[in-house]
């Protein structure tokens, strides 16, 4: 067969064109557009409704909370940028310095990569995910001092029972004594206090050099609050909110998500830990990070007050708060993911 070089030439670059993620231009006045790897995420995003199975997803009135149909005091009118029309919420992002790793265009955006290992519904050892956030800092470090840099990382996946205690956790935290405990007990390089990670409790861990995002860790710690708002708002129509002077996030006096991290060199690991369908009694054995007069909640615990008795799949909901997080947390860092059902570093 005689080779035609400009067919070939016609053909790369159609294959270019479809290999690039496409955001939706939004409408003026119209609804925001999808995230550019929406159609890289599991089918449960796109569930609606029926008159057969109960979905909790955007249009899953019966499990709406009535106060959250009137409209969040954080609304403003459409068209205007997310994170500037609410107040309190986190600032916008400022001009970035481009990383030198491949970038991807987006109805005119640029966005930076970020590898999304996808194991929402696998429950992995704590240590073992904690060496997975070692060495990725490591060799992005290693990459920094040869004056490259690698893509940023977000880790998404569950735990077994297991209590990690901060750098800024005391023995007052914990109601039993370590060699008593029901479960394994890590003291790890984070800040913060004592937490509990178990089975039903969505733990998503971004590594992200924040050079190329805003390097300022108190605007991290609000972006990712404002991730966990966005989707509990989003999915579950649950109106979420901060506390003055506490990490995380609220639903009443419920906290329903905690948030630790540490940072080398503007490099940050750890990440957030959202309770979806997790068994609270464990949290009966410690003062949550440190907190003493206030509960905890879970997504599960809120939609079943509203649900009339109706069950509630762990399974969907599960997915709906991982596509939920997933897509929230790329519009506001303004990542483009490349979403993988396995994770290994070596």
């Amino acid at each position: 067969m005689r080779c035609d070089p400009e067919r070939h030439r016609r053909l790369g670059a159609s294959a270019r064109r479809h290999r690039a993620p496409a955001r939706r231009a939004r409408k003026k006045g119209g609804a925001r557009g999808r995230s550019s790897h929406a159609s890289r995420l599991p089918p449960t995003m796109a569930l609606l409704p029926s008159t057969s199975s109960p979905s909790c997803h955007r249009r899953a009135a019966p499990f709406a909370p009535a106060a959250a149909t009137s409209g969040a005091p954080w609304a403003a009118p459409r068209g205007e940028p997310r994170a500037s029309r609410r107040p309190g919420a986190a600032t916008p992002l400022p001009p970035r310095r481009r990383r030198p790793v491949p970038t991807r265009s987006a109805g005119g955006a640029v966005l930076d990569r970020c590898e999304c290992f996808d194991l929402h519904q696998q429950i992995v050892p704590y240590a073992e995910a904690y060496a997975w956030q070692k060495s990725v800092v490591k060799r992005r470090i290693g990459l920094l001092d040869s004056g490259e840099d690698h893509s940023d990382t977000l880790i998404a996946l569950q735990h077994p029972p297991v209590y990690t205690l901060g750098s800024d956790s005391k023995k007052e935290y914990l109601h039993f004594h370590k060699e008593d405990a029901p479960f394994e007990v890590h003291q790890i390089d984070r800040g913060g206090e004592v937490t509990y990670h178990g089975p039903g409790q969505l733990v998503m861990y971004p590594i992200l050099n924040l050079r190329y995002h805003k390097e300022d860790l108190h605007w991290y710690f609000r972006s990712l609050e404002e991730v966990i708002i966005r989707a509990l708002k989003s999915a579950f129509f649950i109106k979420a909110s901060r506390v003055e002077g506490l990490t995380g996030v609220w639903v009443g006096d419920q906290k329903v998500a905690a948030i630790g991290i540490r940072g080398t060199r503007m490099i940050v690991y750890h990440g957030l830990a959202l309770n979806v369908t997790t068994d609270l009694t464990p949290f009966k054995l410690i003062d949550p990070c440190g907190i003493k007069d206030r509960g905890v909640g879970s997504i599960m615990a809120i939609l079943q007050k509203e649900s009339n008795g109706r069950e509630i799949d762990d399974r969907l909901l599960m997915d709906i708060a991982y596509n939920s997080l997933v897509e929230e947390f790329a519009e506001l860092f303004q990542l483009s993911l490349d979403i993988s059902p396995h994770c290994s570093f070596q």
